[in-house]
Formats: structure tokens, sequence, C-alpha cells
């Protein structure tokens, strides 16, 4: 008896020391896993793989999962991911052998997003994969699963994301739970949807809407609120609501068909969810019945035109304060004067300092006047544009070239004015006595009305500093925008007024002379071009008969102004007749294109295949479809133009067409696509506004996983290639 203590303690001992020994090893093999596991993240999600067990087992499936933690009010989207977004997906590099299954998706929720409702999930998710692992996989190693990662998670916007997650375990004959995940990852399977226990479902079709009827089984309690998702998309429309109707044990839910519609529909299956319980602590349910009667596609909800996705970053310039914001308008406003729209107005100010030779108190009354002109317009520009974006219009800088009629407009305002430059008439010749005195004695109201017409014509452009600035603007309070547009028409203004309180420049100009007759008829030409860019605007707006229109209503014009030089040389009466005859038809023809509407043609908002690319390559721009293409691992850059934006045609014709800019777009398989806002649309409206711009142009280039990157508005071959460079 004495000596078997011993025999005992040493037999204990010994038994401690293996299992010590067990325990060092596993920690050893496990201590790759806790390296390699730890979580990846990015701005607005935390991203990592985690395992129900410490190692793998040969022969036994694993369950591992996807774990993703947003940040607050961020969300990633289901396998349906309702009205916009993109479901998350897992690529998986696997060693031979283990093989994973389908993600197991947790019950969605439905999340509102103005007027649409996707499906999703807020906070932090467990997408659980069991993996196969095969019988032969040897005791002792250990395994690396790889997963490359992609989701879309958004806000306000939408930022697609791609990650790589790699878990490492060790391989043994046995192992236990993980004392962090195990718990968490019970809980989700336990809450994943399962088939109704006890519960009978039937499924009606009846046109535009189905009649999913749930008859409860004896006993069971009230379920609460009841929500139906669908499996797959273009099946039920989301943003449409579902009602529900209670009879004894029986509830009967309305539910919308989708308005384009995808197909037949012989089963309806989705998610159950209710707010109580379906029986047995059971929140959601697997629901899969055939249906019965037939179905037709719904009515299209109000706003089913609105963009479905927001791809746009948050605003850029996050620190932009009001000062910094002011001081970038005012050195826009001056380099606005170096942008081609502005041209024809400052070469007939340039004419005004070669004509009069005045004192220095006339040329500062009439470059302030000038002045007033630019800044007064500047501001209620601005200010009508605040007004109309608070009354819900999706409006941004330029909206007024939107507009054909505006357009029209414009372009029988220039043609005027080239004419009068070419000598074909002057104005006094049909303008009231009054007025005509008025105007040629008070230069100054001259002044002010040319710096009214050179906003109007600079309202196309879009110079450096501009963009943000203007964002800035219309982001802020009315007096905000009030502050940065009245900056902005100061540095228009400000070459012009510094150089006529400083003439010294103007004696390097020759003397009066016939020369002023022949440079001011020589004016005329900018003049005609822009009326040529204004018919191919108004081109790019309607069609080819919009053009023709224009033309034959300027002929319409010339002609009265040619007739009326006649009559006022004392030409016949007819040909005051041949002027009213000329006038009427001008403005009958061009009647149409005064009352076209503003709003774009309709483009498909679904994914890259929903449209054809153009002859150049470009795709129509829609957010889904930037969303799709950037999902699916390709970086997007994205070109927001308009067919009135001379930088954007500039910069189209100097570097986007540039053979070894298209080299590279093609090298790096980068998907161009082109946002075209010639006319007024509410998706790119939006888009803008979410990249904190509110004109054209802007560029910007999308990459898998990274942050898109905004390009500056006037484009260098270098700025491109170089932003190219890192994909």
């Amino acid at each position: 008896m004495p000596c078997s203590f011993p025999r005992r303690l040493g037999a204990f001992t010994a038994r401690t020391l293996r299992a010590l020994t067990g325990v060092v090893l596993a920690c050893a093999l496990a201590w790759p896993t806790l390296a390699a596991a730890e979580p990846v993240r990015t701005p607005r999600v935390e991203a990592e793989l985690i395992a129900e067990r410490t190692a793998l087992v040969p022969g036994e499936p694993l369950t591992v999962a996807l774990r993703l933690k947003m940040i607050p009010g961020w969300h990633v989207y289901w396998l349906n991911p309702g009205d916009s977004g993109l479901p998350t997906t897992i690529a998986w590099a696997l060693p031979g052998g283990i093989a994973a299954g389908p993600i197991q998706w947790p019950a969605p929720h439905a999340l509102p997003a103005g007027p649409l409702i996707n499906y999703g999930y807020e906070g932090e998710v467990l997408h659980l994969v069991d993996l196969q692992v095969p019988p032969a996989l040897p005791p002792g190693a250990t395994q690396t699963l790889k997963a490359q990662v992609d989701w879309l998670v958004c806000k306000e916007t939408c930022i697609p994301e791609s990650v790589e997650l790699a878990l490492t375990l060790p391989v043994a004959a046995a192992a236990g739970a993980d004392p962090t995940w195990a718990a968490p990852i019970a809980a989700t399977r336990r809450a994943l949807p399962r088939p109704l226990a006890g519960w009978q479902a039937s499924a009606e079709g009846r046109g535009a809407s189905i009649a999913l009827t749930l008859v409860a089984p004896d006993g069971a309690g009230d379920p609460g609120k009841l929500r139906f998702f669908p499996l797959a998309e273009r099946q039920i429309e989301p943003s449409a609501p579902q009602t529900m109707t209670r009879d004894g044990n029986a509830y009967r839910m309305i539910l919308p068909v989708a308005n384009d519609l995808a197909g037949p529909l012989p089963r309806l299956t989705g998610v159950l969810t209710a707010a109580n319980s379906l029986g047995g602590g059971v929140t959601a349910a697997t629901v899969d019945v055939a249906l019965a009667g037939s179905v037709a596609a719904g009515a299209k909800p109000a706003l089913a035109a609105a963009p479905k996705l927001n791809l746009a970053p948050p605003p850029p310039t996050p620190d932009l304060t009001l000062w910094l914001a002011a001081l970038s308008a005012l050195l826009g406003g001056v380099l606005l004067n170096l942008m081609p729209c502005v041209f024809p107005v400052l070469s007939i100010k340039v004419l005004g300092f070669a004509t009069h030779h005045d004192r220095p108190s006339t040329l500062h009354r009439e470059a302030f006047a000038y002045a007033a002109g630019v800044v007064l317009t500047f501001v209620a520009l601005g200010l009508a544009l605040f007004a109309l974006r608070a009354a819900g219009e999706q409006l941004g800088w330029g909206f007024q070239l939107q507009s054909p009629a505006v357009v029209t407009a414009l372009a029988a305002l220039f043609f005027v004015l080239a004419l009068n430059l070419s000598g074909v008439f002057e104005f006094g010749q049909f303008a009231p006595a009054s007025l005509a005195g008025l105007t040629a004695k008070n230069r100054t109201l001259d002044a002010f009305a040319s710096g009214v017409l050179a906003v109007v014509v600079a309202s196309p452009c879009t110079a450096p500093f501009m963009g943000a600035a203007l964002g800035f603007a219309l982001a802020g309070s009315a007096w905000i925008t009030l502050l940065i547009f009245a900056a902005l028409g100061v540095g228009m203004a400000l070459p012009y007024v510094l150089l006529a309180w400083f003439p010294g420049w103007r004696r390097r100009l020759p003397r009066s002379g016939p020369w002023l007759g022949r440079f001011k008829q020589l004016l005329a030409f900018p003049l005609y071009a822009t009326v040529i860019w204004l018919a191919w605007v108004l081109g790019a707006q309607t069609d080819n008969d919009g053009v023709v229109r224009l033309l034959l209503a300027l002929l319409g014009v010339g002609f009265a102004l040619w007739a009326w030089r006649i009559v006022r040389e004392g030409g016949s009466r007819l040909w005051g007749a041949a002027i009213a005859a000329a006038t009427l038809t001008a403005a009958i023809v061009a009647w149409p294109l005064l009352t076209t509407g503003t709003e774009a043609r309709a483009q498909p908002l679904s994914g890259s295949g929903a449209a054809p690319a153009t002859e150049d390559g470009w795709l129509p721009f829609a957010p889904a479809r930037v969303a799709e293409l950037t999902g699916a691992g390709r970086a997007v850059f994205v070109d927001f133009t308009a067919a009135w934006c001379v930088t954007c045609q500039v910069n189209k014709r100097l570097v986007l067409n540039d053979a070894d800019i298209r080299g590279a777009f093609a090298r790096k398989n980068v998907a161009l696509v082109r946002a075209d806002w010639t006319r007024r649309d509410t998706v790119i409206t939006r888009a803008l506004t979410a990249l904190g711009r509110s004109g054209v142009p802007v560029y910007v280039l999308y990459r898998p996983g990274r942050e898109p990157l905004l390009l500056p508005e006037v484009l260098q071959r270098q700025t491109v290639l170089d932003a190219l460079a890192p994909l």
C-alpha cells in the first residue's frame, strides 16, 4: 500500500505532462491561426474569417463564417438586395480536397433608402459556410483557407469594397469549440430561416399581386407583423407595400408583383420574418410553394425611376471651410476668363477699349458697372439654383443650358450680335428712340449688360477650383450660396476691373483708324462659331430636326434684320410685309424648341449588360452598372460630361480620345462609363451631389477595394496615366 501512492503520483504526473504537452503543441499549431486571423479593416467595415472549432478534423465538416461588422449607419446586402445593391460574394482558394458549400444567409432586414427598400444587414452579420474536410488529411499539419470577399457597403453613398482574407488552422484528430466564436456561430445557425413547422402555406397569382395564405397550427401565438423577402430579384416589388389580413388562424399577405417581372413564376420562394414568433422561438422561415393562378407585371412605383444606387464616395473635401471655399471660387472666377466660352464677350469688351479713349473716371465707372452685372447675375443664378434645389428639383451648375429653349434663345441672341458686328444692321435702327439714346449716351448701362451676358455665356464652363466651391455652396445655407457665388463673380470681373483701373497697357494698342471697323467685323466670327456650337448642343439634346428648325429660324431672323435695313434706307413698304412674314415664320418654326422639356430620355438603370456600349466603347451611366463592374473586380472610369460644357469637349478631344490614354485604359481593363448631363438627368445630378460637385466636368476612377479617385476638372494626359498606373 505505501508503495502504490508514489506509483499513482507518477502516473498522474505523466498524464499531466502529456496533457500539458498536448496543450502546448495545440497552442503552437494554433499560433499561425491567431496571427493570420486578424481582422481586415476598411474605413467602413471590419472583416475576418472565423471558425467554430480550433482545428480541422479529417472527415468531419467544419463551419467557418465571414464576419462583417459595419460602422453605425452603414449596411451590406442580402442574397436579393431589393431595389438596389449587390450581394456579398466569397471566392474561395482552398487547399486540395477541402470544398466549400454555399453561403447560409441570415434573414435580412428591410432597409428604407428614400423611396426605395433594400434588403440587408446593419451592425454585425455572420455568413456561415460549411467546409467538407477530406478523411485523408494528415493530422499535425496546418492548412490555410483563403478567400476573396467582395461587398457593397452603403449609407447615403455606396462603396464597393474587396479584401483578401485568410484563416490558418491546424489539422488534428479531435478539436474543441473555439472559445470566442463557437457560441456566435451556433446562435447564427439557430436563427437561420428554416421550413415552417406545422404551418400550411399556399400562394395564388392574381394578376399584378400574389396572395400568400399562411395557416398557423392550433394554439400558435400571434406572429406579429410579417414580411416576405423573395429569394430572386424581379419577382416581388420591394418598395411597394405588403398588406396582411387575418381570419382566425389564417393570415393572408398580398404581395405586389414586380413591375419588371422576370419571366414566368411557377413557384413562390423566399424568407418570411415575424416580429414575434412563428412558433418555437423561430422568427424567420423559408417559404417554397407552388403558385396557382397567373401573374402579370405590376405597376411601376411612382419613384421607380430614381437612382437605384449612388456609388459616389463622400465629398472628397470634408475639410473645406467657408473661407477656403470662397477663395477657391474667387480663383475659379478669375480662371473662368480663360475659358473659350467667355471669349466672344471679352472680345467685344476689348473692342470697346480700342474704340474709346476716355478719362480714367469714365473707365472706372464702366468697369464697376461691368463688375456689378457679373456679380449680381452670379448671385441671382446661385440663389435661383438654391431655391429650385430646396424645392426638390435636381439641378446643378449650368442647369439653364440643359433646356433646349434656353439654347435656342442663346443661339438667336449670338446670331443677332454677330450680324450687328458684321454691319448687317445697327441696334439703334429698330430700338425705340429713347432707349437708343439712353444706351448710346450711357455706356455704363452697356457695361452692366455686358456683365450679365458674360455670366450667361460662362455658365457652361467649370474652371479649376470651381467644382469643390460650387458643391460646398449648394450644400450649405442660402447665405453660404450667396457668398460663394458672389466670390465667383468678383473673380470673373476682377481682370477687367484691373485693366480699366490701370489703363497703361492700352498705350500698346494702335490708334483709331480703319482697322477698327475690320476688327469689329472680325469679332463677329467667334460669335458665329458660338452659334454653330449651340446648334450642335441642341442636336445632342433633341435630334437633327431640332437643328434644322433652329437654322431655319435663324435664317428668318437674318432675313428680317437685313430687310429692316432696306426699309430704313427708304425701300418699298413691301419689305415691311416681308419682315413680318419672316419674323412670324421664324417664331412658328422655333416654337417646338421653345416648349421642349428638359428631362433626358430615360436610360436603363440595370447592370452592365442592360445597355450596349457606344461606338467608341463608352457605356451609358447607371449607378448599378458601376457597382456590377467594380464588383467583378474591374476599375471603372466615369466621365460626367455635357455637350454644352466646353471644358468637357476640350478634355475629351485632347486627352480622353488620345491614343495613349485609350491604350492605357485597354491594358488596365478599365471599363469606360459616360454620364451625359446634356439634358437634365436626376440620376446623374444625385451622383454629382454625392461627390460634392454641382456641375461638369467631373472625372472619377472607381477602384475595387479602394476609395474612388477624383481627377481635376482640366485633364492632363499625365494625370490620367498616373491615376491608372497603380491598377
